[in-house]
């Protein structure tokens, strides 16, 4: 029985890919995990694979801030070599976050394959210095591939959860009508700058027909504060699969993993990179969308400027005016998001991962 240890920690984008992986896994593949105390692992791994949680955290400091974060990386190091021998892994498979460097290095340390994924288009830190001591690289966009120095990548797609592979019925809560539909994701990370920029634009929407979703995050001070029967604004949703599958129109972060389930949702998008992403990355994953026609990128700006107003309306101008959908752009950008998606990434990675233990 092969045993698989999965080192995913963080955010969502570490971790749904992981648990995509680690759920396409056949039988009679046993699978563990290792994470960070205190992060969202700890609230969706449990009760569904073995939980073991070290202190790790990153390398970005200087001084003796840097020499303890080293000895921190030694010891997660150690721990998780043990865990390994105790519970005779055979392989290790990690997306990312902090846990990842001491998860490649335990596994280098015991001899074992290690296959780590890297699902942006500019590869972290980790990815850039430890991607050679990996046995398999993957990447979830080509662009990836030549950014990681010692190793040759091979290009899988970024696994998405299963939910968006299949079909569902628009939420009853949406707003009803015939408008177009407009879904606004504003994410846990600055979420505040990409609602300001919307909700700027959405009174001239509404007062047009458009139906309007806004998941605006949990820390948005203004919700509430534009009332309208074809608008719903949410913290958060678990319905997202069914949202994009209906929605006309998605503005969004350009984060791997929204850009991944925009893929395989088919949805046309304006990305709204977040600026403050580790070396602009979610800028460089919105050039992977737009350069091949499937989203439009508008860079975070005043809410007084009108760059996110004028996009929208030239993308949504034709369903909202009813006019010749001869000039309506949206299906060819559909199409072109959906010929970026990658819905058997999970298995691709899968046969990377028994081909490790052949």
């Amino acid at each position: 029985m092969p045993r698989l240890l999965v080192a995913a920690s963080g955010t969502g984008g570490h971790l749904f890919p992981a648990l995509s992986v680690a759920d396409a896994l056949p039988e009679p593949w046993s699978v563990r995990w290792v994470g960070v105390p205190d992060r969202l692992e700890t609230s969706l791994v449990p009760g569904r694979y073995p939980l073991t949680t070290v202190k790790a955290g990153g390398l970005q400091g200087r001084g003796l801030r840097k020499l303890i974060q080293l000895i921190q990386l030694l010891a997660a190091s150690g721990s998780i070599r043990r865990l390994i021998q105790r519970e005779r892994i055979d392989a290790v498979f990690t997306t990312g976050g902090y846990i990842a460097a001491p998860a490649i290095l335990a596994a280098r340390w015991c001899g074992i394959p290690v296959v780590l994924h890297e699902s942006n288009a500019i590869p972290g830190r980790v990815t850039r210095l430890l991607g050679r001591f990996c046995t398999r690289v993957a990447v979830g966009l080509e662009a990836a591939a030549p950014r990681i120095p010692g190793c040759r990548a091979v290009v899988t797609g970024t696994p998405v959860r299963a939910a968006f592979l299949q079909q569902h019925a628009l939420p009853t809560w949406v707003p009803q009508g015939n408008g177009p539909l407009l879904v606004v994701i504003g994410g846990s990370q600055g979420a505040l700058g990409l609602n300001r920029m919307t909700r700027v634009i959405f009174p001239a929407l509404l007062s047009s027909g458009c139906r309007v979703v806004h998941l605006t995050g949990s820390n948005d001070p203004d919700v509430g504060c534009i009332e309208h029967p074809l608008l719903v604004e949410r913290p958060f949703s678990d319905e997202i699969p069914a949202l994009l599958q209906h929605a006309d129109l998605a503005i969004s972060r350009a984060g791997a993993g929204s850009l991944s389930e925009l893929a395989v949702s088919g949805t046309p998008s304006v990305l709204v990179p977040f600026p403050q992403a580790a070396d602009r990355h979610q800028d460089a994953n919105a050039v992977c969308a737009a350069a091949v026609a499937a989203a439009v990128i508008v860079h975070q700006h005043d809410p007084s400027e009108t760059t996110l107003r004028d996009t929208v309306w030239r993308l949504l101008g034709s369903r909202l005016q009813r006019g010749d959908s001869d000039d309506d752009p949206l299906p060819e950008m559909g199409q072109a998001m959906r010929e970026l998606g990658v819905e058997d990434a999970d298995q691709k990675l899968v046969a990377l991962l028994e081909g490790q233990l052949a």
